[in-house]
């Protein structure tokens, strides 16, 4: 005897349904220093490896060299080592795969008034809501209306405010997108 429903008598319940996220609903994944790579070359053994993206946001592969990664697709990676290796083969590169194995590079801080504050490194993208709640959320006495991201562009801080407290007080019908930024690499959360 099976008691769970399927989608169809879910609908036909009333029940709504929530499509699964697509791939163009999803923020591709750009590379970041201390990510670790896993690059293939098919058919030549030799040219696959495991590669850490250094600080300074490249690494060294054979017969290419340095590979400047940071802020890169992985297909974007791809097409750089297949042109670095094209004047090593007579015919077409061999397929190159670019894989993210360890998103470790992707790493934020949450300071202030919170019941954990720390780095945290989450292994997908997450917003200024969600890295509250990775950071225990707010202390009794945080002042939510005035949290701030502070966010490193190019060779300057740039201060973000960020709207939360209608959504830590239970109403989130008013919030949009840009009063939750997506959180990015380096960024810090201030909870005053």
């Amino acid at each position: 005897m099976m008691l769970g429903l399927f989608a169809g008598d879910a609908l036909a319940a009333g029940a709504q349904v929530e499509p699964a996220p697509t791939a163009q609903s999803l923020a591709p994944y750009r590379v970041n220093p201390g990510d670790e790579l896993q690059i293939f070359v098919w058919g030549d053994e030799r040219l696959q490896r495991t590669v850490l993206v250094l600080p300074d946001g490249t690494f060294a592969f054979p017969l290419v060299g340095q590979i400047a990664a940071a802020g890169r697709l992985p297909s974007e990676i791809e097409r750089l080592i297949t042109a670095g290796l094209q004047p090593q083969y007579k015919g077409p590169v061999p397929q190159v795969t670019v894989s993210v194995s360890k998103a470790t590079g992707y790493q934020f801080s949450v300071v202030g008034k919170v019941r954990s504050p720390g780095t945290f490194t989450p292994g997908r993208y997450v917003n200024a809501l969600e890295a509250l709640a990775m950071a225990g959320g707010p202390t009794e006495f945080a002042q939510t209306a005035s949290i701030r991201l502070v966010r490193k562009s190019g060779g300057q801080l740039v201060v973000v405010p960020v709207r939360l407290s209608d959504a830590l007080k239970g109403d989130a019908s008013r919030l949009t997108t840009s009063e939750i930024p997506r959180i990015e690499s380096g960024d810090t959360v201030v909870v005053p």
